[in-house]
């Protein structure tokens, strides 16, 4: 069919040109490429990866081409080492996030890393070809979560990662594979097929599954249309009796793409992306920026942060069941607490990677804080990272009371990381498996992607 939404996205994925990016959609898309690989190289210290990892090595492979984020001289499979650096990125919750909700470059980076290992000498992609790939992935997540209401608000259902993120991966790879617009089609059609994930698992070891799946998945999707395999050419579009990609949401409303060049404006030219200051769900961001600031007005009130004199600590968020978690007992349960994360600010006036061990996590004195807290849940305080806010207030013993809001925290789209921030969150994730002289060329080489002869160098 040529007039369908799906053929539309086909035609979109096919026809798009290193000219199509702005200069904004060129430098936003290269801050979000450097971040995602210091993410993934401070979680390939993690015991999620080790499992991943030891699992791929044990796996058989005959093309053990592409590396693995943290392991010099570790090879796998393209798949797998995708897999396996899809789990790094995720394993700490430290990765980018985009409005509708999801985790956009984890799902699209380890495939277009490991695919650029793949291929011949003589058909490497360059670094232009690379970044476009990169944001055609982006592009067809962004795209497929406007398509419904329900994707604008923290998810409840499916981990959009694990759905967006595995189409978005097969349409970035079939992008860099430079696939015809029926393969991309097809691998759309073969993605939808291996995408979903529920949301249960957040909070578990397997919540980095999701990513590690979604970017391998579509990989896989892209290599198998490209060796012919066919799907459901209307997979994207809305059909009547017969779901395609509406099954993952109960509100669907596909719209066909505009054709790259002058009437299309990529989505991120529109929004910026949200990187996190430290390894946790994006909601705990709001709260964490509430700690600190009435924190700051304790010190002031008492001359130090002294817990017997409050009573009551109060937090009001929006209600999302999977990040309301009074007293949780692992780390990834932690990264999903907002009592936690509030009550950690409060204590030490930071959240850092030291937040989440073990022995952080069981300090008598943050169980104490922890059982003073209350939630509430104003109306007006929606489960949307768009428009939620946090807010601490902490009632005191003489009957006085100090609050904290926050709106905006510091690495939102509306209030992004200055590149100073940014390279100092990459320095430190990176100096925890890498050298000096290494971080350093990886930033060299990250802005300086469109000049790159060779991608798979990155």
């Amino acid at each position: 069919p040529e007039d369908t939404v799906t053929s539309s996205f086909a035609s979109f994925i096919h026809a798009a040109r290193p000219e199509h990016l702005s200069q904004t959609v060129r430098q936003r898309s290269k801050r979000m490429i450097l971040d995602s690989i210091g993410v993934g190289l401070v979680g390939s210290t993690t015991r999620v990866f080790d499992i991943a990892l030891r699992y791929c090595r044990e796996l058989y492979s005959s093309v053990a081409v592409s590396s693995v984020y943290g392991k010099p001289g570790v090879k796998l499979s393209p798949t797998l080492a995708a897999f396996t650096n899809g789990v790094a990125t995720h394993s700490m919750d430290f990765d980018d996030t985009w409005h509708p909700a999801t985790h956009p470059s984890g799902a699209v980076l380890p495939a277009l890393l490991a695919a650029s290992q793949m291929l011949p000498p003589n058909t490497k992609p360059n670094g232009l070809d690379f970044l476009l790939a990169f944001n055609v992935g982006l592009e067809v997540q962004g795209r497929l979560m406007h398509f419904s209401t329900e994707a604008h608000d923290i998810p409840k259902r499916f981990h959009p990662p694990s759905v967006v993120g595995t189409l978005g991966s097969a349409a970035a790879t079939a992008k860099l594979l430079s696939l015809s617009s029926a393969q991309c089609c097809h691998a759309l059609g073969i993605a939808a097929s291996l995408a979903g994930a529920p949301m249960a698992n957040a909070a578990t070891q397997a919540k980095p599954l999701h990513v590690g799946n979604a970017t391998r998945l579509g990989l896989e999707a892209a290599l198998l249309a490209a060796r012919g395999m066919e799907a459901n050419p209307l997979i994207l579009d809305d059909i009547p009796g017969c779901s395609g990609f509406s099954a993952f949401y109960s509100v669907y409303q596909p719209k066909p793409l505009s054709a790259p060049g002058e009437h299309h404006e990529f989505l991120l030219e529109k929004q910026d992306i949200a990187f996190k200051r430290f390894p946790a769900h994006l909601g705990m961001h709001w709260v964490v920026d509430a700690a600190l600031s009435v924190r700051n007005l304790f010190i002031n009130y008492a001359g130090s942060f002294c817990p017997s004199l409050i009573r009551t600590i109060v937090l009001k968020i929006p209600v999302s069941k999977y990040i309301n978690r009074p007293f949780p007992s692992s780390e990834h349960q932690a990264r999903h607490s907002f009592q936690f994360n509030a009550c950690a600010a409060l204590l030490d006036g930071e959240v850092g990677l030291g937040s989440f061990s073990e022995s952080s996590i069981h300090r008598q004195e943050l169980r104490e804080l922890l059982d003073k807290v209350v939630v509430e849940h104003p109306e007006d305080n929606v489960a949307n990272f768009d428009k939620m806010y946090g807010e601490v207030a902490l009632l005191l013993h003489s009957g006085d009371v100090l609050t904290g809001k926050c709106d905006t925290f510091y690495g939102h789209w509306r209030k992004p990381l200055s590149k100073e921030s940014l390279l100092k969150k990459f320095r430190s994730n990176a100096s925890h498996v890498l050298p000096e002289e290494k971080i350093e060329a990886i930033i060299t080489l990250v802005d300086n992607l469109e000049t790159l002869s060779d991608s798979s160098q990155l």
